[in-house]
């Protein structure tokens, strides 16, 4: 068998695999029932989506490392979804989620980030871009929970949360992509409406 004949092989159902999880992730990205945990709803949200982003945000280890999302289905179904750093915040974020009056059951499909030290010096580095500008910095970085995420996997940084305007979302992507070692920046951050 050649080499060629044996890398051809072994790359189709990784490429396969791959574009499935891309395809999922984009689902779940564009699933408008979707609602992120660190970004304040809508007037008019019920209750029970209140509980759940509350319960969410005060979880003692959520960070601008992690992404907590969830969708409330009207039978009381909680499905938990995003990316978290440590496995002890996905575990944490269902408990504290099945505990709330009027939850049904909770499907938690949030994904643990590999670990890794080159992710973890990307992670720290884009930290230290984005929230170092004094601009972004006195705007952006005096929040409780800053609403700008930085979700690296595998050297892919995912920008994620809300931007006063478009001017900023620009500049942080300019300085997310200034990084060195960084293999894409996809920036999913959103204009607040004016």
């Amino acid at each position: 068998m050649s080499i060629r004949n044996f890398v051809n092989r072994a790359t189709i159902p990784f490429l396969l695999a791959g574009l499935t999880l891309i395809h999922t992730g984009f689902a779940a990205k564009n699933d408008k029932n979707r609602q992120q945990a660190f970004i304040r709803g809508d007037v008019d949200e019920t209750r029970l989506v209140r509980e759940v982003r509350h319960q969410l945000v005060m979880l003692p280890y959520y960070g601008v490392f992690d992404d907590l999302s969830f969708r409330v289905d009207p039978d009381g179904t909680v499905t938990l979804m995003g990316a978290v750093t440590r496995p002890t915040l996905k575990s944490d974020a269902e408990n504290v989620v099945k505990h709330i009056e009027g939850v049904t059951r909770v499907v938690n499909q949030i994904e643990v980030l590999p670990l890794s030290p080159e992710d973890d010096r990307i992670r720290m580095a884009e930290y230290r871009a984005i929230y170092g500008d004094p601009t972004l910095a006195t705007r952006y970085g005096y929040h409780a929970i800053p609403p700008i995420h930085i979700i690296v996997r595998n050297g892919h940084v995912r920008l994620d949360g809300v931007v006063a305007n478009q001017a900023d979302k620009d500049l942080i992507n300019v300085r997310a992509n200034t990084v060195p070692g960084v293999f894409s920046v996809t920036n999913n951050l959103t204009v607040e409406p004016s």
